[in-house]
């Protein structure tokens, strides 16, 4: 009963800092400038016909107005047109969704990764701390998270090009010729069945999947690690040693659990930023998402789009820190109870 109510209370702290949150964005995009400047500047568009369109849009009405108008109508699912030029006034929900779900699918499976990795990478250098796993995970640590993903992804493309001839030269290619290591995006793929479909998704998803992994791992080995010391060192540990219960159910039971607290923080911040700042990896390997998305929203000075944008990436940072207080809540029952 204690965790439903914790869930509830936490949902309903969720949904105002959500609201808040779309009208400052919508404040923002509104202060960028006129999103019909082009538009008007096109000799070929009389004044008549760019008035309707600004009353269609409702950008004759003050920003507060505007911003009512805009969240009922994006609570009913219209998320508004695109208004830059070329776009023919194109509706804004599914080229958002469409891009939302080619990074969320990168950045979904490279982060739990990372975290799976990070998280047993950690505990193994804080049990075995000063050994020679730990200077290794150390060392690697904080080597890949003082790289610039955009290094890091521009040699893993460069690397893979290089294996990728080296595999052709000694006639391992696919049945088709193609390199196993593949450096664009999944939908630029030409496959030929079932087993070659698998070989070229797994190959495209390979290589940014790792560019964002690296980081990621980084990070979550160095809080994993710092964070068992910290817990291994405390009263409660020291006391489970001393009544002679097993190394193994000491670290396992008792520290482990409570040490995984500062990670769960840590993903649900990280998993934001890295969902907002993706744009790199998908430069790099030409993947249309979120990063595509906002690179030609802006450039267009397209305000429907990017507000879809800034909408969709709030909602997922929300979401993310919401599961990382239900996992407060599930690790130690004492935050839900308080």
């Amino acid at each position: 009963m204690n965790l439903v109510i914790y869930i509830l209370r936490r949902l309903a702290i969720s949904i105002p800092v959500l609201l808040v949150g779309t009208f400052l964005s919508f404040v923002m995009v509104a202060a960028t400038g006129d999103p019909l400047g082009e538009i008007r500047n096109n000799p070929l568009m009389s004044k008549d016909a760019i008035d309707a369109l600004s009353h269609k849009l409702g950008l004759d009405q003050g920003v507060v107005p505007r911003y009512f108008t805009w969240l009922g109508h994006f609570l009913t699912g219209d998320w508004g047109t695109s208004i830059a030029q070329g776009n023919a006034l194109a509706p804004v929900a599914p080229k958002v969704t469409a891009a939302f779900a080619v990074t969320l699918k990168l950045v979904v499976g490279a982060e739990i990764l990372a975290l799976i990795i990070g998280i047993i990478v950690g505990v193994l250098a804080a049990v075995k701390q000063y050994s020679i796993i730990d200077y290794i995970a150390t060392t690697l640590a904080f080597l890949l998270f003082s790289m610039p993903i955009f290094c890091v992804a521009i040699v893993l493309k460069r690397y893979a090009i290089e294996i990728n001839g080296w595999v052709r030269d000694l006639g391992l290619s696919d049945v088709l010729g193609n390199p196993w290591l593949r450096t664009i995006s999944p939908e630029q793929l030409k496959t030929d069945g079932v087993g070659d479909f698998i070989t070229s998704t797994v190959g495209a998803y390979l290589l940014p999947t790792l560019s964002i992994m690296a980081i990621s791992f980084a990070a979550y080995s160095r809080f994993q690690r710092a964070s068992m010391l910290e817990v291994m060192g405390s009263d409660y540990v020291r006391t489970a040693r001393a009544k002679g219960l097993a190394n193994g159910r000491v670290i396992f039971r008792h520290a482990f659990r409570n040490a995984l607290i500062p990670v769960t923080t840590l993903f649900s911040v990280n998993f934001g930023s890295v969902l907002a700042g993706a744009i790199i990896t998908e430069t790099v390997f030409n993947w249309h998402g979120m990063g595509t998305l906002l690179v030609e929203a802006v450039t267009k000075n397209d305000t429907q789009v990017l507000m879809g944008w800034l909408v969709v990436i709030a909602s997922s940072v929300v979401v993310a820190n919401l599961i990382a207080d239900l996992m407060y809540g599930i690790l130690d029952p004492r935050i839900r109870v308080g």
